[in-house]
């Protein structure tokens, strides 16, 4: 048995209460149906700027009816103190641990709107925060991002080593680290931040000018559309499938005190380049027996973008006993008929 497997179980066996910020989004919506099948307890807290209630209610159709009644939703903004406070209050009953995932992710869209990004990812954050520490609650554990590393150019990256950063999303996630240190350091309020490595998996949105590149590609192979590759498609990526970062909260909000006022990254230490994960996503929807063929068209690099991540994990399955089942191409070919499913639909 993992410990990871040894964590399920003991929840499993004593049951807690979980607040899950930006429920109703990609990451949010995903910990939120493995909490409830796990039988916890979740306050979802959302404001839809990003999320779906389409997200909330394909959770409910894949949990028991028992499981749902566990789930009590807030719709609120963590710009306002107050509604944080009144996630954390949970009609009473309080929350034991928090994991944060609000925020406006998106290296374009911050280029684009820089204040509206700083509002929610630094001003909401430290909201939460705040309250998080003045309910004395028993973890809180904050979606960081890779992007941080900015324009450091070892290979893989290190939590310790970062440089630059390179768009205005980069410095609001910088600024969560620093904020989680001081919290650490004046108030005693240990947290656990979770540098995220591209991320990918069923329910991320492929539609908007934002979309990240996996559902964006396979929405379009889906529809027989244009594929569009910024660079020369040798940019590289750590792809991370959506069960490995959900396994990485679970062990985060549960480890010991001594691992706590860290940062960690979540991924699989691996990466692929643009051009590579075209073939993969073709590939992978030959399965559900879509055959694209048309070549990808090639435009400019994108403002903002990085050349090449990768992450070193060991900091990660050391101290809190990471272990990434999924790798790209596995994780790829169980997030592809959920596609298929939802461009049939339309």
């Amino acid at each position: 048995m993992t410990h990871y497997e040894r964590i399920k179980a003991e929840l499993l066996s004593s049951p807690k209460i979980w607040l899950v910020t930006g429920v109703a989004g990609f990451i949010g919506s995903n910990l939120l149906e493995h909490l409830l099948k796990l039988n916890q307890k979740v306050v979802g807290f959302d404001n839809f700027a990003t999320g779906h209630q389409h997200n909330l209610d394909e959770v409910k159709d894949l949990v028991t009816a028992v499981q749902w009644q566990g789930f009590n939703f807030i719709e609120g903004d963590i710009r306002n103190y107050q509604d944080c406070e009144q996630a954390l209050a949970n009609r009473g009953e309080g929350v034991d641990y928090v994991l944060h995932q609000a925020a406006l992710g998106s290296v374009p869209r911050s280029i684009a709107d820089p204040l509206t990004t700083n509002a929610a990812n630094i001003t909401g954050f430290l909201n939460m925060l705040q309250a998080a520490k003045e309910a004395n609650v028993k973890s809180f554990t904050y979606a960081a991002s890779s992007s941080t590393y900015g324009d450091h150019p070892a290979l893989p990256k290190v939590e310790e080593n970062i440089g630059n950063p390179r768009s205005p999303y980069a410095v609001t996630k910088y600024v969560n680290e620093l904020y989680a240190g001081v919290y650490a350091r004046t108030y005693n309020f240990k947290t656990i931040g979770l540098r995220y490595f591209n991320v990918f998996g069923q329910r991320q949105d492929p539609n908007g000018a934002y979309a990240a590149v996996i559902p964006k590609w396979t929405a379009d192979m889906i529809k027989g559309d244009d594929v569009f590759i910024n660079g020369d498609g040798e940019t590289s990526r750590d792809f991370c499938f959506i069960e490995n970062t959900v396994q990485m909260n679970i062990l985060a909000a549960t480890a010991q005190d001594e691992a706590k006022d860290n940062i960690y990254n979540v991924a699989v230490g691996d990466r692929t380049t643009l051009n590579d994960l075209y073939k993969a996503i073709q590939t992978a929807l030959k399965e559900c027996d879509i055959n694209y063929t048309q070549q990808p068209i090639y435009r400019d690099f994108r403002a903002g973008d990085v050349r090449h991540s990768q992450a070193d994990i060991s900091k990660a399955v050391k101290k809190l006993g990471y272990d990434p089942e999924h790798k790209i191409l596995n994780g790829i070919s169980k997030a592809m008929p959920w596609y298929k499913e939802l461009i049939d639909k339309k």
